[in-house]
């Protein structure tokens, strides 16, 4: 009877971690060029999580497939970075807000969620309102170029999910940033 109830422990053991393994790839992991793998919003089927595809085509004007999987399209970008201590647009992601701007105010139906990230650097309410500041100042942008307020939600993480857990430069820049997600709320 002991034996049996030993068997029956192992075996229960070996389920429990056989359920709970992971698929050996980290969210946060980063590709050659330097952009973060989650950033891309993209499953490995091609469809963006919580967005429904249902009708639309592979045409390069809706989702999946097309512009957002197109690496030299400014759609398939979904990250900006932001200096240190800043919320104001760096130059090189005007084409990467105005596409996604422009992406929206033709599809009335997309909604996206703008999710702000600071370092680690500074107080933790300094930073939730900082990285609330970058992710208005992408929301302004969008907005004056046609993307409708009811399309996008903004979230202030602060420095709660960071993409790099370094505690230098390198780590620093890669946490200041504005997610984009497209989803459904």
């Amino acid at each position: 009877m002991k034996k049996l109830i030993i068997v029956w422990a192992l075996l229960y053991f070996c389920l429990l971690i056989t359920g709970c393994g992971s698929t050996g790839k980290d969210q946060a992991s980063e590709n050659a060029d330097g952009q973060d793998a989650a950033t891309q919003g993209v499953g490995t089927d091609g469809a963006y999580p919580g967005v429904e595809t249902q009708g639309m085509g592979d045409d390069g004007k809706g989702y999946p497939g097309g512009a957002f999987d197109d690496p030299r399209n400014p759609l398939s970008k979904s990250t900006i970075y932001f200096m240190y201590d800043s919320s104001d647009v760096k130059p090189e992601y005007e084409a990467v807000i105005s596409a996604h701007a422009n992406y929206l105010a033709e599809h009335p139906g997309a909604s996206i969620v703008l999710e702000g990230h600071a370092d680690e650097r500074g107080s933790r309410e300094y930073n939730i309102a900082l990285s609330e500041q970058r992710a208005n100042a992408v929301a302004r942008k969008m907005g004056l170029q046609g993307a409708s307020d009811s399309q996008i939600k903004r979230v202030s993480y602060g420095e709660e999910k960071p993409v790099a857990f370094g505690h230098d430069d390198t780590a620093w820049q890669l946490n200041r940033r504005v997610q984009i997600v497209y989803s459904r709320y």
